[in-house]
């Protein structure tokens, strides 16, 4: 199973590399028949022209060379795949920063850097902004593919990290109730993370804690309540629970983070009609609905199985119009 997951990005890496051969092999055609060309019929347009499809040669040979070199030493597919991206906004950058230099005049080359940023800065803010927040996700690793994330407004999973914008599979929409993919994929501007909160879910750990709150009538035994909802929690999420303990054990040494229970907990909470208990508890990012919806049935199973606990529950009365008889 994990040789065909990795199958399909293989295959596109194979694909990339392909491109950039066809991309050096086109350009160093060009470069050798516009330095024929140069030499034949000396002008300054095919000088240029030949500098900039040796350029672009060059540059394309030296990071195909790069990348082959570096990827036999990465294994993780995330960080292939935000390795390859990294690569091509590195080709662009540098093919269009020599480029520069190729086309226009020694004496005037910085004031044309600097004619050219302000525009860019003013027409193309927006597409700049982004452009700055894609090389800043791949840098500082504020999300990669497969984490998930909650950025503008839009919860899901990275699934596609590009020079301008991030595409995430939604998950918890208006349509959908509890953290499940609603089947859109959202473009979020990779500019929002210069402005907007990011959370990510599963870049250092891959829990989260949730809870379940279950009404107890008054009169129920609410000792044997928490006794018995904490043997059921407990065993059911054991296994969550020590993945929890050696994650925290493991980001603390990066980060300072204070002593986390981890261990399921119940809290009570008194109201007018019933005693409210919070089941707090910990759940892998990506099953927490499932996790939820187990721990419920379990719960309710055994409540029906005890006579002394009874789930309370609030009775409304409809007026219909007719006279109302007093209790």
């Amino acid at each position: 199973m994990q040789a065909d997951r990795r199958q399909p990005e293989r295959q596109e890496e194979r694909r990339a590399t392909l491109r950039t051969v066809a991309v050096i092999v086109i350009s160093g055609t060009a470069t050798a028949l516009f330095l024929l060309a140069a030499l034949l019929y000396p002008d300054i347009f095919l000088e240029r022209v030949f500098y900039t499809s040796l350029t672009i040669s060059l540059v394309y040979f030296f990071f195909l060379v790069v990348e082959s070199l570096t990827l036999r030493r990465i294994k993780d597919e995330r960080e292939r795949y935000s390795f390859r991206r990294t690569v091509s906004i590195l080709k662009f950058v540098v093919v269009a920063v020599i480029l520069l230099r190729v086309w226009i005049d020694t004496n005037y080359i910085f004031v044309a850097y600097g004619i050219i940023g302000a525009g860019i800065a003013v027409a193309l803010q927006d597409l700049f902004k982004n452009f700055v927040g894609g090389i800043l996700i791949i840098v500082s690793r504020t999300y990669q593919i497969g984490d998930r994330i909650e950025i503008s407004e839009t919860m899901g999973d990275v699934i596609d990290i590009g020079i301008l914008a991030t595409k995430i599979l939604e998950i918890h929409a208006r349509d959908v109730k509890g953290d499940q993919a609603t089947g859109r994929i959202a473009v979020v501007p990779n500019g929002a993370v210069l402005s907007s909160r990011v959370f990510n879910y599963t870049m250092d750990h891959t829990f989260v804690w949730d809870e379940i709150s279950i009404p107890i009538t008054y009169g129920s035994d609410w000792r044997r309540a928490v006794s018995l909802f904490l043997d059921i929690v407990r065993r059911e999420t054991a296994a969550t629970s020590g993945r929890a303990e050696q994650e925290i054990e493991r980001i603390g040494m990066r980060y300072y983070l204070p002593r986390r229970e981890v261990e399921p907990s119940v809290y009570l909470t008194l109201t007018d009609n019933w005693i409210d208990f919070s089941i707090r508890y910990v759940t892998d990012v990506r099953r927490k609905r499932a996790t939820k919806d187990d721990l419920s049935r379990k719960l309710l199973e055994a409540v029906e199985a005890a006579d002394d606990i009874t789930i309370a529950t609030e009775n409304i009365i409809v007026y219909d119009g007719g006279p109302v008889e007093e209790a």
